[in-house]
């Protein structure tokens, strides 16, 4: 069985599934969320409360495709936010982040007569890689925002579907350029986990709130655990795909799938983490895969 890696750094790597979720996704860190969604949503006023909901949603049935949202919540004027944080590139993310945004839209719908008023829903991804290339300037905008617009006019059809794209790698500001609060979140979710002390420029409420949330040493012992199981994901993930990369897409599919059946991940899961679908992993799957090391195998 591997070893679960030792954890160096004094901050959470907030870019883990572990360190996003504890710093973003519970009731004692709501400020944190409003904070950071305030900077990052264009809108009209500012949002002062949220309520967490279920993160997994189904589709009209039990049998349709589910989704499980890294974070998903309502706000005081009962609109939708989705927040998701994405580690490395995946085929088809612009797809998926809109068949996220139709399932709050659909759960709208009452049963009987229904006068089709939506609440707003907002789709926030922070991702690690590069979604937008197609222009020259692409590389100098952090954050994109995508909505309904009417082609002829260039006017916003509607207020109710928002698309919110937040591109780390492009975020090259050092510390001592850091001028806005929105500059501050994104050093925060790029550089946490290779900072050895809060820096002077990260002063506040709720920059104090954040690292103190973060700080390895106080999470307890069973939290400890799963941070260094979400460790370990992440650094396996990163090194699929640096391999599937390397090797080309059918050298890389076998190698991400035997990597996460290894850990005896959920094939939904799976199809998430790759990016590619049921059909796909299931032709590089043997009809009796040997169970991993310590545990139960997993089939289709």
């Amino acid at each position: 069985m591997k070893k679960l890696p030792v954890v160096e750094s004094r901050y959470l790597h907030p870019l883990t599934d572990f360190g996003f979720h504890k710093l973003f996704g519970t009731e004692s860190c709501k400020e944190l969320l409003i904070d950071f969604l305030n900077e990052v949503i264009k809108d009209e006023g500012r949002i002062t409360s949220i309520q967490y909901l279920p993160p997994e949603q189904w589709g009209y049935s039990r049998n349709d495709r589910r989704a499980v949202f890294d974070i998903f919540c309502t706000n005081e004027k009962e609109e939708f936010f989705i927040v998701e944080m994405q580690k490395e590139k995946q085929p088809y993310f612009r797809d998926r982040s809109i068949f996220y945004a139709s399932l709050p839209i659909r759960r709208q719908a009452p049963r009987g007569k229904w006068n089709y008023r939506l609440k707003a829903v907002y789709v926030v991804a922070v991702l690690n890689f590069f979604l937008f290339k197609e222009f020259k300037d692409d590389k100098e905008h952090v954050i994109e925002y995508v909505h309904l617009v009417r082609e002829r006019t260039k006017t916003l059809y509607s207020k109710k579907l928002n698309f919110v794209f937040v591109e780390l790698p492009k975020f090259k500001k050092r510390e001592e350029e850091l001028i806005t609060n929105f500059d501050k979140w994104l050093f925060v979710l790029k550089n946490l986990s290779r900072l050895e002390e809060r820096p002077a420029a990260l002063q506040g409420k709720i920059f104090e709130m954040l690292f103190q949330l973060a700080e390895v040493k106080e999470l307890s012992k069973e939290d400890m655990k799963e941070y260094r199981k979400s460790i370990l994901k992440y650094q396996d993930v990163r090194d699929a795909v640096d391999l599937a990369r390397e090797e080309g897409i059918e050298e890389g599919i076998i190698f991400i799938i035997q990597k996460c059946l290894q850990k005896n991940m959920p094939v939904e899961d799976i199809v998430d983490i790759t990016g590619f679908s049921l059909e796909q992993i299931g032709r590089y799957i043997p009809s009796t895969p040997q169970p991993p090391e310590g545990g139960a195998g997993v089939c289709l």
